[in-house]
């Protein structure tokens, strides 16, 4: 299968901001046992903002625009050196993808960039790709924007052509009601269509060090669902659970896609 696999800050990150070293290991470990096994895997990557912030050692997230892209300049250094190193051990070459709402909006520049996630994939590099923070900037409203990486994913798998989007949070998926709060609120395993009712269950932002919520995610689970791909939210906390995922176990939530006639 061809797989984009969306990992969300909480699953990188302490909540200090700082890099969950045992965590991000055991993921690398996953992720290029998938890649031995023939799947065609894209990352896309939360936490530049967030290891910034851990890098430069800020009270927490930023909430002046000059200083979250300071710190997406410093955490994305940080970020990538971290993959390069730790998929070096099972060698496997990572590629950095950095895109801004412009290289989507653009026909000829969109173009480039589904051509070189192709060639990429064909080289059997793993590209990992996120929003260009360090220029761009998430404001609603603001053109050149993609805002937030959940719908950044979705965008890549639509553009690969991939067959399922994984979001790794730090929720198990979609529930009847938040069960932060309610501790009757049960798991929804499948949704086959996103109705205004499905549409209601969504709240508000998720983590602190992280700028996604259920919102943006079925938002990014529409995106990939138009162009017949299916997307799963699952947590992020066990890495041995993309086994279950890839191996079509129930796991999380799962949004069909339109199947293609």
């Amino acid at each position: 299968m061809r797989i984009v696999i969306k990992i969300g800050t909480s699953t990188l990150a302490h909540a200090t901001g700082l890099l969950d070293i045992r965590h991000v290991e055991l993921l690398v470990k996953v992720i290029s046992d998938l890649k031995n096994a023939g799947h065609e895997l894209i990352l896309v990557s939360s936490g530049a903002i967030g290891m910034g912030v851990g890098k430069l050692m800020l009270p927490g997230r930023p909430a002046d625009m000059p200083t979250k892209q300071a710190a997406a300049a410093v955490g994305q250094c940080e970020l990538m050196y971290t993959y390069d190193r730790l998929f070096a051990k099972y060698n496997h070459t990572v590629a950095q993808v950095l895109l801004t709402g412009d290289d989507i909006h653009n026909n000829c520049r969109r173009e480039n960039v589904k051509n070189t996630l192709s060639r990429l994939i064909e080289l059997r590099a793993l590209p990992i790709v996120n929003e260009n923070d360090a220029v761009a900037t998430d404001e609603i409203g603001v053109e050149n924007t993609i805002g937030e990486n959940d719908t950044l994913s979705a965008i890549v798998a639509r553009l690969a052509d991939a067959d399922l989007l994984i979001l790794l949070s730090d929720i198990d998926g979609l529930y009847t009601a938040d069960p932060r709060r309610d501790p009757a609120a049960r798991l929804i395993p499948e949704v086959k269509e996103i109705t205004p009712e499905i549409e209601a269950l969504a709240g508000g932002s998720g983590s602190g060090l992280g700028s996604g919520g259920m919102a943006s995610k079925l938002r990014a689970a529409r995106i990939v669902g138009e162009a017949g791909g299916d997307m799963i939210i699952a947590n992020g906390n066990d890495p041995a659970k993309l086994y279950d995922i890839v191996g079509g176990k129930p796991v999380g939530t799962r949004f069909a896609g339109r199947r293609r006639a």
